[in-house]
């Protein structure tokens, strides 16, 4: 009886409080607003952040109108024995015995899922189309495109669908390298047995369902055909939902299945032939984990503190009540409840207002998100569990945020408080004991969270919390620290330090705030910038930074009709005259001495015993170059060209020192054995020849070819040679080198022309870091700024004071700023380390590579920008915005 009046008695005091706590968010509108904006920046950017991923996340289930149309399978036969696949066959399959099989047809389909069901043929296939410029790639569809089962493949936007052989529809993509409605598509498809020109009439303006910038033409059955016999059609099949006994059914025949049942409504994993099981991939690595964690973590820990100051505030302009209240009889649990109300109230309205705020957000962000990827959002989806956990944890920090200053209201001294004298204590002796302990804990935490080549995202995710928390309890201690030293420094930097020392429950929080987001900040771009940094230095470049080349046929030129004049001179009509550079390489393909038309020959190194072994591949068409002069653009420096001509008229045979180059580290002779390979890849040793030899190691590490030969040696060898490919000089834009490529593709025998641009980081990497740049800089300008004002708002008397005793206007200007520049720099300074505690911690299972190397890249400029630059820019912005004149306030000390 006792317990459940007990219990009755905090209900109904939490009644009581969250009653206050509603008029008081009432009466203080401004300070209230300041909160919900705290609570309410985060979850809307989380929350619009949700909106777009699922609206453009359309794997699985959503995906399947895409693949499969309103059929209920897509069924794609092979000449194959028996077969095994996963729920959804592009996860993983497995194929039977070929030989000797046969290709399921649409008869034995039907015997298997039932001769009555609807079904139709369909392909997709890459040809050629005829551009402005010249000849480009595309991707075609063709099937029944107005039948039912073929609904929501396309979406037609202008003109109509096809309704005889001879007609196309195409997107967007293709009509703005090519022809457009009303003009006729000519496609091109080419093979061993030549090239083979079909003309279609363009009757209307589709967009594939999938593809959103890359061309498409879709058309009826054979509209792109004819087809060899090895290119059967798959089949869209329509009636009854395919259960996944239908589709082992099919793998029994050799027939893979996309089932829309089956996706729908997946069986267990047991499921699975085992075959199959092993294939699947077990998700998101250690590493993702661990990084996603630790962004989890550190924005809330951010946000609490962020929202920390602002619920100090408001407990301070309640302490005269809690105090009347506490004279009266009132208990610290009372004063506890006052103040968690609060942040229950701020808590609750603030995460709902965010994540109705990120639907809005999110429905303007998708169309911008849409520009940057290559196929098509899904449609608006908002993901309401998700948004209900997001406003959760809005609530959540709200709630965790009024803690320590509900904690604080209920020891308060009622006395002081009742006769007005503020101020707090000295900090206590054992927080920042406590404090090194916990940074010293979470160093360990993340070094063990990465230790034997894993990573532990609960390890790492923990020990930055126990660094943070850490951290957290050195601020009361580093905030009297700057006070003291603070004795010579100017007035307005002296009274920002001193009060900041005063009004620590005020103080702290922000600081905490700004050192959070600091180490948050420190702690990603350490991890990103390493693992940018590593696949940096895993890229080998082609060729020289801006050059540019393409490779011509070196077989049968003459009969394939390759005109490198011609080639040249598209070239030099975009890169300039003498802008191309024509090379001549070793022919490694075609026939031997005796006659033999087809196969190979294969050029192997030796010295000392032991082999020499480099890439046999190069972007100019052969791995071995030969003549006097040495190209540029290949990776050699202009000495090591030099140096190179010079030991090349001397009659040696020059090999560059690659990232493939594998054999000793230095030697001056070696052995060339030419060997032929036939058509069925028997082999028939040719010539061998002892050549002299330097190796030279190019100081960029890479190198566009494998060796320099002499006209010399290739002629003791029997080898033919040709020009093999052109280099173009730096200065061709993207846009040029686009439509280059378009007018090469008419041309015969001349592959794609490649530009060298270096490294590039991936758009997503890079989005990542703009956003990691954008929300560390918002959110430690607006912790440092709402700490700011937040100070002064509550230094109303004393600012009053100063005013009334001659302080110039300008004088509360510059106290706003120095109080600006106190929380930015200390919070700046103290999360600094503390940020590469996990910064270095995530950089190891992101950068660990076969051999078990690890590499860590500080970003020093990142470093530079945060603990210097943005304190600085937010105390000007806090000096300007400042408001310089106050009425006077009475006070009592």
């Amino acid at each position: 009886m006792s317990s459940t009046r007990g219990a009755s008695n905090r209900l109904a005091g939490w009644r009581v409080a969250l009653r206050l706590a509603r008029r008081e968010a009432l009466r203080r509108k401004a300070q209230t607003a300041l909160m919900l904006v705290l609570i309410v920046l985060p979850v809307l950017a989380v929350s619009a952040a949700v909106v777009v991923w699922r609206t453009q996340d359309v794997s699985g289930v959503e995906g399947l109108d895409r693949r499969l149309g309103a059929a209920q399978a897509l069924v794609t036969p092979e000449r194959s024995g028996p077969v095994a696949q996963h729920f959804d066959p592009q996860v993983a399959l497995s194929w039977g015995g070929l030989e000797g099989q046969v290709r399921a047809g649409s008869a034995e389909i039907g015997a298997v899922l039932g001769a009555e069901r609807p079904m139709i043929p369909i392909r997709q296939h890459t040809l050629l189309f005829e551009t402005d410029e010249g000849i480009a790639e595309l991707e075609t569809l063709e099937t029944a495109l107005a039948d039912p089962l073929a609904e929501g493949l396309v979406r037609l936007t202008e003109g109509r669908l096809p309704t005889r052989q001879g007609e196309v529809v195409v997107n967007a993509a293709l009509v703005e390298r090519g022809p457009g409605i009303g003009e006729t598509l000519t496609l091109l498809n080419r093979s061993a047995d030549g090239e083979e020109r079909r003309v279609a009439d363009i009757v209307g303006i589709a967009e594939h369902a999938a593809y959103r910038d890359y061309p498409v033409a879709a058309g009826l059955p054979e509209a792109f055909g004819p087809y060899s016999e090895d290119a059967a059609p798959q089949w869209l099949v329509g009636g009854a939902p395919v259960d996944w006994a239908a589709v082992q059914a099919l793998n029994e025949i050799g027939a893979f299945a996309l089932s829309r049942a089956v996706l729908s409504d997946p069986p267990p994993s047991s499921a699975l032939p085992p075959e199959v099981e092993v294939m699947v991939d077990g998700g998101p690595d250690e590493a993702t984990i661990t990084v996603l964690g630790l962004i989890i973590v550190m924005v809330l820990i951010e946000v609490v503190l962020l929202a920390g100051p602002a619920f100090a505030v408001r407990a301070k302009a309640q302490a005269h009540t809690l105090a009347l209240v506490a004279a009266t009889g009132g208990t610290p649990a009372q004063a506890r409840r006052t103040v968690l109300a609060s942040g229950v109230v701020v808590g609750i309205v603030g995460g709902v207002l965010g994540a109705v705020g990120g639907i809005g957000v999110g429905a303007l962000a998708v169309p911008l998100a849409q520009r940057m990827q290559r196929t098509w959002f899904g449609p608006f989806e908002v993901p309401w569990p998700l948004l209900a956990v997001v406003a959760g944890f809005g609530f959540l920090s709200a709630f965790l945020a009024a803690v320590v200053p509900a904690v604080s209201a209920s020891r308060q001294d009622v006395v002081a408080v009742l006769a007005g004298r503020r101020g707090e204590g000295r900090p206590s002796a054992r927080s920042p004991l406590l404090g090194v302990v916990l940074i010293g804990l979470g160093v360990a935490g993340s070094l063990l969270g990465v230790a034997d080549g894993g990573a532990s995202p609960l390890l790492v995710g923990g020990s930055a919390i126990l660094a943070v928390l850490g951290m957290v309890l050195l601020v009361p201690v580093a905030v009297a620290a700057v006070a003291r030293v603070a004795t010579r420094w100017p007035l307005p930097l002296r009274f920002a330090a001193r009060d900041a020392a005063r009004h620590r429950t005020r103080t702290v929080p922000a600081v905490a705030a700004v050192g959070a987001t600091v180490a948050g900040v420190i702690a990603l771009g350490i991890g990103i910038g390493s693992m940018e940094s590593a696949d940096e230095q895993a890229y080998r470049p082609q060729l020289a930074m801006g050059y540019g080349a393409v490779a011509v046929a070196t077989v049968d030129a003459e009969a394939e009709g390759v005109d490198v004049a011609a080639i040249r001179g598209v070239l030099e009509a975009e890169a300039g005259k003498g802008s191309v550079t024509e090379v001549t390489g070793v022919v490694t393909d075609g026939g031997d001495d005796e006659g033999d038309a087809g196969g190979w020959r294969e050029l192997t190194f030796t010295t000392g015993g032991e082999d020499v072994g480099f890439s046999s591949w190069g972007t100019l068409g052969s791995a071995y170059l030969v003549g006097a002069e040495v190209p540029e653009g290949i990776g050699l420096s202009p000495a090591e060209r030099t140096l190179a001509e010079e030991r090349l008229a001397a009659g040696e045979v020059v090999v560059l020192r690659t990232a493939d180059f594998v054999g000793p580290d230095d030697f001056a002779e070696m052995t060339v054995e030419v060997t032929f390979y036939d058509g069925a890849g028997e082999s028939r040793p040719l010539r061998s020849l002892d050549v002299a030899t330097s190796v030279l190691d190019p100081d960029s590490g890479t190198a566009a070819v494998a060796a320099l030969l002499p006209q010399a040696v290739v002629d003791e060898l029997e080898l033919s040679t040709a020009t093999s490919g052109l280099i173009t000089r730096p200065g061709l834009s993207d846009e040029a080198v686009e439509d280059l490529n378009e007018r090469l593709q008419t041309m015969p025998g001349v592959g794609y022309l490649y530009v060298e641009r270096g490294y590039q980081t991936d758009a997503s990497v890079r989005i990542v870091q703009l956003v990691l740049a954008i929300l560390g800089g918002v959110l430690m300008l607006g912790g440092t700024l709402t700490a700011t004002f937040l100070a002064l708002s509550d230094a109303r008397p004393d600012l009053a004071t100063m005013a009334a005793v001659g302080a110039r206007p300008r004088t509360r200007r510059a106290v706003a700023a120095g109080y600006a520049l106190v929380v930015g720099a200390v919070g700046a300074v103290l999360g600094t380390p503390i940020g590469f505690i996990p910064g270095v911690a995530i950089s190891k299972p992101l950068t660990r590579d076969g051999t078990g190397a690890t590499l860590l890249e500080v970003p020093w400029l990142l470093i530079t920008v945060v603990v210097v630059g943005l304190p600085l820019l937010t105390a000007a912005a806090v000096g300007l915005a400042a408001r310089s004149r106050l009425p006077l306030v009475a006070r009592i000390d």
